[in-house]
């Protein structure tokens, strides 16, 4: 019976450490969402470089479009720019940002700054839109499909790496 009383402890702790241990392998940037394979939650929010006019989330259906939560005041979206940038040059989506949490006037001033790549970019002042969609920080990226289900989610800036090993492949066999 005593050993039985030392094991009991003895296998809780193996149990504890195989999990923690299994932990310290997992990238804490890739963010599990909840969205991934939803419909991507509706919106209608005004335009950053036109107030009056307003734009929705169904203004997209029928075609595979890249939402971007970007802010002024944020050093790893002015990282992640220049390929935002890019992408809209060559084509690869159209892309739409989402100012987020940010003054217009300012985000008006970092695209004016740093060149705008965004179909359309749109206001989320208070930043509900962006709580609607899970958003942890800025930058966050997001790919919707023609029917309006998000497929991908990235948290944190783009880079090279994840534009060309995931990013564009997805947007090709979406689009295909």
């Amino acid at each position: 019976m005593k050993s039985l009383k030392f094991l009991v402890p003895l296998g809780l702790f193996l149990v504890l450490a195989l999990f923690l241990g299994k932990g310290l392998y997992l990238d804490p940037r890739e963010v599990p969402s909840p969205f991934i394979g939803k419909p991507a939650p509706a919106f209608e929010l005004a335009s950053l470089q036109d107030p009056s006019k307003t734009f929705r989330r169904d203004d997209l259906l029928g075609q595979v479009w890249v939402l971007n939560v970007f802010a002024s005041w944020c050093v790893p979206c002015l990282q992640e720019h220049p390929l935002l940038v890019d992408m809209q040059r060559r084509n690869v989506a159209p892309l739409v940002g989402l100012n987020y949490k940010d003054k217009p006037e300012a985000g008006k001033a970092f695209l004016q700054r740093h060149g705008n790549p965004y179909a359309a970019t749109l206001v989320d002042f208070d930043g509900r839109v962006g709580i609607d969609y899970g958003v942890y920080g800025v930058p966050e990226t997001f790919v919707i499909d023609k029917q309006g289900i998000v497929r991908f989610k990235h948290t944190g800036p783009l880079t090279p790496e994840v534009v060309q090993s995931q990013l564009e492949p997805l947007l090709k066999k979406l689009n295909g």
